[in-house]
């Protein structure tokens, strides 16, 4: 069945070929974004590896190749908040699909005017989007893009559930009282922060105004194409390779396409979830598809695929490329060790079969590294946020570590 579907910050990296997909689909999708992923490229001197072309010539080749079109509405959801009231009034949403948000944990963490950009931006736009559904159509269907950051990586060998921890607590009456709360989070920066605040919103509004609502936790996004941005070469899609923004493998692929050693952070025994930048909007389209009713509880389903060391995985690029690998003191406030054990058994039931690094491969990453690697600034690269004032990285600069 065709919906209208507003994508929040559809200019990004997991928005745009989310837009793309759902409007494939048939729906009918507006795209709102204040294009502030592409004026901190500028900032952080390290734009796409890939030439992302702007707004309208991204949506005229959309709709030339297609035949469908899309809308786009330049507004900051954060600071805006009647701009977005009136745009939801106006297009009268079925799904609003919230990826407006900064996504980067190192940018979050770079000094204190970024950690305050971060909380601003990232409450303040779910908080406005909230406000506005439950007071113009709370009938409307909010996906949002969360991260599996929040749960923490404590290493202790549990299996993370979807959200949801179901407990025992004893009574005055020594009578024991089945609870299901939400699984302690425990973020690892201030971008993670502002998500596991996201979740307290979403239940508030579940719970106040029966607010339909699907929180994805999702695990760290490689690749960079889709079938959909692949169908004309103004649709590409946007690849991070910096320290900032730059997902690990992207970054690691990065590294070896010019020479530099894969910058290992500490031992690399941190083990992550990951996931194919086509599954993600698989997953987006499936819970698109598949919403709670209102007044259920939040829908939190993990939005992975599989889990890797990153020893490992620097291993397996070093393996594919022939690249040194090289460990660096790690600039986080993180454990050096740590087991992941994740459930993604909601995804599964609906049909997901995702792609897996060793199946997949990084055939087609690799290639568009090659093709582009002469428009990246290679000493963007290392990572050179700080978590603390203590941990001060022995990161070697680019330049001299490929010299």
């Amino acid at each position: 069945m065709s919906k209208t579907i507003l994508v929040l910050g559809g200019d990004g990296f997991c928005g745009w070929p989310t837009a793309l997909r759902l409007s494939a689909e048939g729906h009918r999708v507006t795209i709102i974004d204040n294009l502030s992923r592409r004026r901190i490229d500028a900032e952080l001197g390290a734009g796409s590896l890939t030439p992302i072309t702007d707004m309208p010539t991204r949506l005229a080749a959309w709709q030339r190749v297609t035949g469908r079109h899309i809308d786009f509405l330049a507004t900051d959801i954060a600071q805006d908040p009647e701009g977005l009231h009136a745009a939801i009034k106006a297009i009268n949403p079925d799904t609003v699909v919230h990826f407006a948000e900064q996504r980067a944990a190192p940018y979050s963490m770079r000094d204190a005017a970024h950690k305050r950009y971060t909380v601003d931006n990232n409450i303040g736009a779910t908080h406005n989007v909230l406000a506005a559904l439950a007071a113009i159509k709370p009938d409307t269907h909010l996906v949002h893009l969360g991260t599996m950051g929040v749960y923490g990586y404590d290493g202790d060998g549990l299996e993370l559930p979807e959200g949801y921890l179901d407990v025992t607590v004893k009574g005055p009456d020594d009578k024991a009282y089945a609870r299901s709360i939400l699984y302690p989070t425990q973020p690892g920066s201030i971008y993670h922060l502002t998500k596991s605040m996201d979740q307290l919103l979403f239940q508030f509004y579940a719970r106040n105004d029966a607010l339909p609502i699907t929180d994805l936790h999702q695990g760290i996004v490689w690749g960079t194409q889709t079938a959909d941005t692949r169908l004309d070469h103004a649709l590409i899609n946007r690849f991070d390779y910096d320290g900032d923004y730059g997902t690990v493998l992207n970054r690691f692929l990065m590294q070896a396409a010019v020479g530099h050693p894969l910058t290992v952070h500490g031992t690399g025994g941190q083990t992550r979830a990951f996931i194919n930048i086509q599954d993600t909007v698989r997953c987006v389209s499936l819970a698109v598809a598949n919403p709670p009713q209102r007044g259920e509880r939040v829908k939190i389903l993990n939005q992975v695929a599989e889990t890797h060391r990153i020893a490992d995985l620097a291993a397996l690029v070093a393996d594919v490329t022939g690249c040194e690998v090289a460990l660096v003191d790690n600039p986080r406030k993180e454990a050096a060790e740590n087991t992941l054990k994740v459930s993604n058994r909601s995804f599964r039931a609906m049909g997901l079969e995702p792609m897996l690094l060793r199946e997949a491969l990084l055939d087609e990453t690799l290639e568009i590294v090659q093709r582009f690697k002469a428009r990246a600034n290679i000493n963007a690269v290392p990572a050179t946020a700080l978590w603390t004032s203590e941990n001060r990285p022995g990161i070697v600069p680019a330049k001299a570590a490929a010299a």
